[in-house]
């Protein structure tokens, strides 16, 4: 049998476009798969959109199921440059400060040498040892030839030295300079000298120059007339619970930096975090809204309207707000001024909610965090919500399912898409033996016609 590479060239028929027409038609039972794997794929994102929501919102509640949120208390410090910060262990009160001295710390220059880079005559030292205020001292050693770079370098590279240790070039020559590490008489640097092998002391290469010793102090002040040292300009336990910062005074001799320092309860963080919870929700009701929303006149719909696992956490959260907390001064929301509306979302009357949290912040603080983690409002629908996003949550479990729908339908696509081109390639076999058929049939009818006109021509007959 002849073969046709081309279809249509031996019959004249166009069954390439016949093929390709049967090939569009095939094709065709691939939209319907497609389109559910789009719609699927929408599905997930919507999962993801809600998921996000419900995270900001468990991240509101965390915040308002912090008891320590109800008794925070924050500084208000008037005067001058003192900085002040609470811990949960302050109480209300006002306090003057006097700043008269502040912490400074010590510092000490050698003699002078000529040379920073030349060994130096040790007269038979192995160490240096530094004397601080408190009485302690400490010992570097020294290895023999030490230039002025190397005891600087040995001073800098002991943990223990308790100063920092460089050089200064004063114009005619070269000094050690040495200054405290930290603040205050006691760490303070008072003197150095130089000790050999037994702990004797030596003369050494060079002298201390007291006439460049500037001792380290500790800061003075008084809170509420009580007078009070500090080795630093941090000071902890002066008032209960407040850390005052004294690093950015500027004190001249003879002058004193007053304050007066107001420890009051932080309402505004209160009510930025109830304001925070109920906005959260309020947004995590715009998410599902959207996602769940129909427009009738183009009849376009969100990808999750009618999802159940949309209707089982509204239902969960709605059902915990709704029930209140039980045995506390404070029942439902609506007592502190935190209405559910018509439209699921919730309103704050200002007025009342920051009443409660000006004069009654114990009860605002049972009613959300309760003695227990899960016991306040804010502890109960945040276990609802963990659990919601958990492993085995409703809506872990329906983002499984969408994916689990994906893969099978790719698996459906792939299938109908070898049975398409299986199909196709019958298609084309066929054709192509139509083709060559239909060929040798035009060839038969051409040569009977050239015998019947070459016999009519035989015997005389014209057409």
């Amino acid at each position: 049998m002849a073969t046709i590479t081309s279809l249509g060239v031996g019959s004249g028929l166009d069954l390439t476009g016949l093929l390709d027409q049967l090939q569009d038609a095939e094709r065709g039972k691939l939209a319907p798969i497609t389109q559910q794997k789009k719609d699927q794929q929408a599905k997930i994102s919507a999962y993801g959109q809600l998921q996000t929501s419900l995270n900001a919102f468990q991240d509101a509640l965390a915040k308002i199921n912090d008891p320590k949120l109800y008794q925070s208390l924050s500084a208000n410090v008037r005067g001058d440059d003192i900085k002040a910060t609470t811990s949960a262990s302050a109480l209300p009160g006002s306090y003057r400060v006097e700043v008269s001295q502040l912490a400074t710390s010590g510092t000490l220059a050698s003699g002078r040498v000529d040379q920073k880079d030349q060994a130096l005559d040790l007269q038979g030292a192995t160490a240096l040892k530094l004397s601080f205020g408190g009485g302690e001292s400490v010992d570097i050693a020294i290895a023999p030839g030490s230039t002025l770079n190397s005891i600087r370098d040995a001073i800098n590279t002991n943990k223990e030295a308790g100063v920092n240790a460089t050089i200064i070039n004063d114009g005619t020559g070269y000094r050690l300079a040495l200054s405290s590490k930290t603040t205050g008489a006691d760490a303070s640097i008072e003197s150095f000298s130089f000790a050999d092998a037994a702990g004797e002391t030596v003369a050494g290469p060079f002298a201390e120059d007291a006439a460049t010793k500037r001792a380290g102090e500790d800061a003075q002040l008084t809170v509420n007339g009580i007078a009070i040292s500090s080795a630093t300009n941090q000071i902890e336990g002066a008032i209960q619970g407040v850390t005052l910062n004294l690093g950015e005074l500027s004190i001249a001799d003879g002058e004193t930096a007053t304050s007066t320092i107001n420890i009051e309860r932080d309402t505004l963080k209160q009510r930025e975090a109830i304001n925070g919870f109920v906005k959260a929700f309020n947004d995590l009701k715009g998410t599902i809204g959207k996602l769940t929303s129909f427009n009738g006149e183009s009849a376009t719909a969100g990808e999750l309207l009618g999802d159940n696992a949309v209707r089982t956490i509204e239902s969960r959260l709605r059902s915990v707000l709704t029930g209140g907390v039980e045995g506390g001064e404070l029942s439902t929301l609506n007592q502190l001024g935190i209405s559910l509306q018509r439209d699921g979302t919730l309103e704050v009357d200002d007025a009342k909610l920051s009443d409660l949290v000006a004069n009654n912040p114990q009860a605002l603080s049972s009613f959300f965090a309760g003695d227990k983690k899960e016991s306040g409002l804010a502890g109960k629908l945040g276990a609802s919500v963990e659990q919601m996003l958990g492993n085995n949550g409703v809506l872990k479990g329906a983002i499984t399912g969408a994916e689990n729908r994906v893969k099978s339908l790719d698996t459906r696509f792939e299938r109908m898409e070898k049975s398409i081109d299986a199909t196709i390639a019958r298609y084309r076999s066929q054709f192509s033996q139509l083709d060559v058929m239909v060929s040798q049939m035009n060839s038969m009818s051409s040569y009977l016609t050239q015998q019947f006109d070459a016999m009519d021509a035989q015997l005389g007959r014209r057409r």
